[in-house]
Parts: C-alpha cells; structure tokens; sequence
C-alpha cells in the first residue's frame, strides 16, 4: 500500500477557543475548503484532511500553535460548522464525547441528501464503527478515544479523523483515514502515523508483520475457546500433601497467581470468545466486528499466537516523528485580528470571483502561493 495516514501526539491543553476567534475559525475553514472543493473537487479536500501534516498546517492557519490539544476538537468543529451538505456536497458527522456516538445517524441522514443507496449506508455506518473500533483495540498505545468525525462525500468517499488521550501522559494521539486508501481495514489501513513521542510497547495488529497472528486468532476462536482457560485463568492451590517449592525454599516468595501470558481473561471474557466461536467468524474483520470483542480479548489470542504458534504480532508503534496568525493561547504570538480578518476577506472576495467566472484574482491568489512555495 502506497503512503500511510496518520496519527500526531499533542500535549492536553486547557480552555476553549474564544467565541471571537471560533467564529473566525469557521469563517476560514470554511472559505479554504470552498477554495479546494472549487479548484480540485471533494475527493481532494478529503485526501488533504486526512494526511496529519496539511491538517496540522490548516490548524495553525486557524490559529493554533503547532503541538496544542485543541487542533484537533476545535478544526473539525470549526468544519462542521461551516460546511453545508447540500452546498459543498460534503457531511462532517460526529464530534467530541457523546457527539461521536451519534455518527451512524448523521451518516444515515445522508441518504436522502447524497441519493446513497441503504446498502451503501449500512457499509458507511460499518467502516465508520470498525475505524474506531480498529485504533482504540488493534492498535494498543494507551491512548483512548474521545473523539470521532466522518466526513462524507455525495459519491460515498469519506475520511476520519479521530483522537485518543493518554491519561497518565496527558497527551492526545490523533488517527487518520481516507476510504480511496484503504485496502484491507485491518492491514495497514491509516495513510501516515504521525507524532513526537513513540510508546515503547504498542501491540499493531494492523501491521503487515502481524497477518499470521491474526489468521491464528481466527483459527483460535474458531475451534472452540474453552481449551484456551488453562493459558488465563487462575489454578487451585496444591493439596495439603503435595509437596512445593515452598517446601524446599522457605524463603522463596512467589505470586499467588502467575498467568502464563501478561494478561487476564474472566469469565465474562472467556463467554465473549464462546459466543464467538458458536458465529465463527470467516475473518479477522469479522471477529473485529462482534460486540464485546474488545483490547483485552484482541491482545489474549495475539500472545497466544506468538506463544503457540511462534507467530509474533508487531510490538513495534507505528508512528513517524507546522504558525500563521497565531496561537489561541499567546504562544509564539497572540492572534492578529486585523490580520485573521484580511486573510478571510481575501479568501471570500476571491471565492466570489470565481463564482462568477472572473478568475484573474484566484489565479493570482494561486501564483502567489506558487512564489511563496519557490516554485
């Protein structure tokens, strides 16, 4: 697969966008997505928002220091807002926190709006569900979700962009996806990792190195897990006249409990591998896709893989190590209103232009990009 699509780390910072400079936000994220929909259609703005770096570059143009928490809530807020279906041909569905979950909903709104047959919107709501589904369990970095955005054009291409946070570290990690991209869900399917700190142990199902162990766990469920107690649950105390280390070495202090493998399954958890086994599952998509089939279960059958069979997952993080008009909080310089305003007049007075077919002022905005960039 061609290029991957990402993640960045960002610190946990405090606040919200003040409503003068969100208003404004909208107002340019509105107007520079219009510019990329006018000059290169809506597939573009979707292969552009979903490479981490131009997302972090349009960030900053927001106004946003380079490595702040909030690029990532408040930029595709700020999209949300100011994009109309109907007008762009482009749905931002979801959000932060409970908006996420209201993602399949928003999805199926579209149905009438873009003309999307039910089968087309049953698959969105599905790659929808299994891209959070895939970062927050195939892809073991300690980061949890919070937040989730679908964007959806009329032709049924769509992008995520999505975000975890680390709890202990206070940093926020953020995935990316384009559907033109992606070949297999669960095989390298992001189009660049992308952050400043690379977690010393993170468990990638999603990468190449690790097909064999997902073909095993299939393979796993799919003859009956309940041979797989012994690996995880915990065993009886030796009887009174059986004879233990203990016996021999006095002070020999050891756990009560020793699972062979570095994780625990419950009861609970051993049901959810039983129902599992009881719809057997044809791939590791689909044993994905089953309810309760979650990091804990995910990470059990991957070390059982490696322990078994001597297939080893990828333990290896899969991440790769952009200011404007200033930063929300000051920092390198505070936002330049009369600045931030000229830079969205500009860009609606040359939008206007070319809506009626008097492009000599967008070409010049193009030709100056052009000598800016060196070209």
């Amino acid at each position: 697969m061609p290029g991957k699509i990402g993640t960045a780390n960002l610190p946990l910072h405090g606040g919200r966008a003040p409503r003068w400079l969100f208003r404004r936000m909208v107002k340019l994220a509105g107007d520079i997505t219009e510019a990329v929909v006018y000059e290169y259609g809506p597939l573009e703005f979707l292969r552009r928002i979903s490479d981490p770096y131009w997302f972090q570059a349009f960030s900053c143009v927001l106004g946003f220091d380079w490595h702040s928490s909030g690029t990532t809530t408040t930029t595709c807020g700020a999209l949300k807002s100011s994009l109309d279906p109907a007008e762009h041909g482009i749905l931002v569905a979801g959000g932060k926190g409970r908006a996420s979950r209201r993602t399949p909903v928003e999805i199926e709104t579209a149905g009438d709006l873009f003309s999307l047959s039910a089968p087309k919107l049953e698959d969105l709501v599905h790659n929808s569900r299994m891209v959070a589904k895939i970062d927050n369990s195939c892809i073991q970095d300690g980061y949890q979700l919070y937040h989730h955005v679908f964007f959806l054009t009329e032709e049924g291409e769509w992008a995520v962009v999505q975000q975890g946070m680390n709890q202990h570290q206070r940093y926020a990690r953020r995935y990316h996806w384009l559907s033109s991209e992606v070949q297999d869900l669960v095989e390298s399917p992001h189009q660049g990792i992308c952050c400043d700190t690379r977690e010393e142990e993170t468990l990638d199902m999603t990468a190449p190195e690790s097909e064999e162990a997902r073909a095993i766990s299939v393979d796993l469920v799919q003859d009956n897990p309940e041979h797989l107690k012994k690996y995880f649950q915990k065993k009886p105390r030796l009887e009174a006249h059986q004879s233990s280390l203990y016996d021999f070495y006095p002070g020999l202090d050891m756990p009560a409990h020793h699972p062979v493998l570095d994780t625990d399954l419950t009861d609970r958890d051993l049901e959810v591998l039983q129902r599992a086994w009881e719809i057997q599952p044809a791939s590791y998509e689909e044993l994905l896709s089953l309810e309760g089939m979650g990091p804990k279960k995910i990470r059990a059958l991957a070390l059982i893989s490696d322990l078994v069979y001597g297939s080893r997952p990828s333990w290896e993080d899969p991440v790769k190590y952009s200011f404007t008009h200033g930063g929300k909080d000051g920092f390198p310089y505070p936002v330049d209103r009369e600045v931030y305003d000229h830079s969205i007049s500009t860009l609606q007075d040359a939008l206007e232009q070319a809506r009626l077919d008097k492009k000599d002022r967008y070409q010049a905005l193009k030709r100056l990009e052009g000598l800016v960039s060196g070209e």
